[in-house]
């Protein structure tokens, strides 16, 4: 198919697992995929809302290398490990998404690739038509 743009990224399982840190599609649809409080091949420390405040801001950078941003996004999905943290996550969610509202899911899930995640994150965005 062409016109897809494939973004890479420096996370350490994407050469390994083969993936793209994003995609955008001919129509404008972008996927992004999980992201982590992994940044420069390390965990960020912190606990559910600061991962994923830097979870989202993985995924943020990747549709700035698109052209896109916050605005854009119309949908996300928060996998996190504990019940306990829905709050903690979903406070992090609204501060960014609060104006912008996208479709969303949160999931509890048995893990992650490193146990000391416990929050992963996933971004839709849409480009528009420029008309």
């Amino acid at each position: 198919m062409t016109g897809i743009r494939r973004i890479a990224s420096d996370g350490p399982w994407e050469e390994s697992i083969g993936y793209s840190r994003a995609v955008e599609l001919p129509n404008g649809l972008v996927l992004v995929s999980g992201c982590t409080s992994v940044v420069n091949g390390q965990i960020a420390a912190g606990g559910p809302y600061d991962q994923a405040v830097t979870a989202f801001g993985v995924a943020i950078d990747a549709l700035k290398e698109l052209g896109l941003g916050v605005e854009d996004v119309v949908r996300t999905r928060m996998y996190i490990t504990h019940a306990r943290d829905v709050d903690d996550v979903g406070r992090a969610h609204k501060a960014l998404f609060d104006t912008v509202r996208p479709a969303t899911s949160m999931i509890i899930v048995a893990g992650f690739i490193d146990p000391s995640l416990v929050v992963e994150v996933e971004v839709e965005a849409y480009r528009g038509d420029p008309a």
